[in-house]
């Protein structure tokens, strides 16, 4: 166990060379400490050293932390250690930025709360149907990890009860300042309890954070973690432009002509580790899936089998790989991208260690390429934009394979004597050439999989490859020298959508883009020109948007007020109603008769 991997997912490597506390030393204890110990943690982050103590002390906190710095566990620990698990109302809240975060730190959650029984936790986000959220909120939860949007959401539709509330987290709270969700952010905290203990964390702090904590914070204590970000230089960091559908064909093909000896595939849900381990094992690689829900015994028996060359494949989640140190381990595959960069420097960091060598891959979607530029600052190292392997790199590896397998067999001489007097006899009979007979014995071994890839056939690198052209290539139009008339429906590939807020609600561009890409996943790429009118405002969204998106964005709201998104129909249906009247567009009614003595 190394020190960095003795703390969280994204643990900072202790300062002091002095003996350290542990976790109950701390004062956490009993079934929490149980758990963290199973997770092989031993020695406490600098910031949890720091904050759980005072979380504990009742006292509220004020984080200057990256993400890395091992945060989630020094909110979480504190908060499960209180928990009464009696209570069905929710007793804790944290709000995430994004839905990936907010993933990440309920996966946690449940990790460390292993050993409790009768917790019951609730991932909100956007994205994710209504009847699950509300269904597990109708059977009582005690802990809520959310994003703005959808938290107000709930509290709009009067399903989310915060009046027991007594521990609230604001992780990453300039992030969701830079996306627009400061005004919901203040209204979900003016509809806690007074009472509540809050916990603040933030990589930076702009004023209007500082206003925050002044006005919603009591006496917080102020801790500052400075995070160690830096990677292995041993750790040779490449990655793919892929679209989300290519990505199993994409691995596969990488997972041939790579030069590996073990490897971690990490993806972002449990759910994933095993549909993706189980496509590899039907592509004939040993691969196995490790999962906060595995048990202990299990994930040591897969571990094992992996140290052991018995497995070559572990598909797994930041936090089951948590403490994770396999000399075997040559690769690490970011199948899904995390979307803080310590979880990436940890993730790569499995693989390169003790002065080994090693790599590093990422499948990056084309609205993901933003994330580079962070990687990039983050680990002072610029990841390395790699082609997909072509089908004559696929048939050369092939080739090769088969001519070593060829060889080997010719080294078994007693059943190359046998199988000589096979072939002697089928020739003597049949009247054909060993060459053929060779050849056709090359068909049985290789069954319905042909040997080897036709170029001209090779449609997973054309679509790999349409991904990988620039953005003007792909269709995006040329934003310069707009005017202010809203966006044509149809140019380029974009379509114009309008929702019912505007200027008089005060909203702003990177709300509209941070309350639209929370709900329907979508990523920068993704939006256009954003047209904000009076009343109302024009967004361009991808013309071949998926009507199941629209339907997960019908319900978004945006400073507290529902967006009714549809597709605009142009100036004749964009007459404002009056008074809130909610009546359809002219061009959306039908035709009727007139109506005379109207006042």
């Amino acid at each position: 166990m190394t020190p960095d991997d003795a703390a969280s997912p994204e643990s900072a490597t202790p300062d002091s060379t002095d003996v350290l506390p542990g976790f109950d030393d701390l004062g956490i204890t009993g079934p929490v400490l149980a758990a963290i110990r199973d997770l092989g943690y031993e020695t406490p982050s600098p910031i949890q050293r720091a904050t759980i103590p005072t979380l504990l002390a009742g006292r509220d906190v004020v984080g200057m932390a990256q993400t890395g710095t091992g945060k989630t566990a020094a909110f979480a620990l504190p908060i499960l250690e209180r928990l009464d698990v009696s209570r069905k109302t929710p007793q804790a809240l944290v709000l995430a930025p994004t839905r990936e975060l907010a993933l990440q730190v309920a996966e946690a959650f449940e990790a460390y709360a292993t050993r409790m029984k009768g917790v019951h936790l609730l991932p909100v986000y956007g994205g994710q149907g209504y009847g699950v959220q509300l269904s597990a909120l109708r059977r009582g939860v005690h802990i809520v990890v959310g994003t703005p949007g959808r938290v107000m959401d709930h509290l709009a539709k009067g399903t989310l009860d915060l009046s027991e509330l007594d521990y609230l987290v604001l992780d990453e709270a300039d992030e969701m300042l830079k996306m627009g969700f400061a005004e919901d952010v203040e209204q979900i905290l003016s509809q806690t309890p007074e009472d509540k203990q809050v916990a603040l964390f933030s990589a930076t702090m702009p004023p209007q954070i500082r206003r925050i904590a002044q006005q919603y914070l009591r006496d917080p204590e102020e801790i500052s973690v400075k995070s160690k970000t830096a990677t292995n230089a041993n750790i040779t960091q490449r990655y793919l432009v892929v679209s989300y559908a290519q990505k199993v064909d994409a691995l596969t093909r990488i997972l041939e002509v790579e030069n590996f000896d073990g490897m971690i595939v990490f993806v972002r849900t449990k759910n994933e580790t095993e549909t993706l381990a189980e496509k590899l094992r039907a592509r004939g690689y040993s691969a196995a899936a490790i999962n906060g829900d595995i048990p202990q015994n299990l994930r040591e028996r897969t571990v094992n089998q992996l140290k052991e060359a018995k497995l070559d494949i572990l598909v797994a989640t930041d936090v089951a790989a948590r403490g994770l140190d396999v000399e075997r381990i040559s690769h690490v595959v970011n199948f899904d991208i995390p979307t803080d960069t310590e979880s990436y420097v940890h993730r790569i960091g499995r693989t390169g260690r003790a002065g080994r060598t090693g790599d590093a891959i990422s499948f990056i979607t084309p609205r993901e390429r933003y994330l580079l530029g962070h990687i990039e600052k983050a680990t002072r190292q610029q990841p390395t934009q790699m082609q997909l392997p072509t089908a004559e790199d696929v048939n050369t590896t092939r080739l090769a394979r088969f001519d070593d397998a060829i060889t080997a067999a010719l080294q078994d001489t007693e059943r190359l004597d046998t199988y000589r007097d096979v072939i002697a006899h089928y020739v003597r009979n049949h009247d054909v050439p060993e060459a053929d007979v060779a050849a056709a014995l090359a068909i049985v071994a290789q069954g319905d999989k042909p040997l080897l890839i036709e170029a001209e056939d090779d449609a997973l690198a054309a679509a790999v490859a349409a991904d990988n052209r620039p953005k003007r290539e792909r269709g995006g139009a040329d934003r310069a020298g707009r005017d202010e008339r809203p966006a044509r429906r149809g140019r380029g590939d974009y379509e114009a959508y309008r929702i019912e807020v505007g200027r008089r609600h005060k909203v702003e561009p990177r709300q509209i883009v941070g309350a639209l890409a929370n709900e329907g996943g979508l990523g920068r790429d993704d939006f256009g020109a954003i047209n904000i009118r009076p009343d109302f405002s024009i967004v361009e969204l991808p013309a071949n948007l998926d009507r199941r998106v629209l339907e997960k964005l019908r319900d978004t709201r945006i400073s507290g007020r529902l967006i009714e998104i549809k597709p605009d129909r142009g100036p004749g249906a964009r007459r404002a109603p009056r008074d809130g009247d909610r009546r359809p567009a002219r061009d959306d009614r039908p035709a009727r008769k007139p109506r005379h003595g109207r006042d």
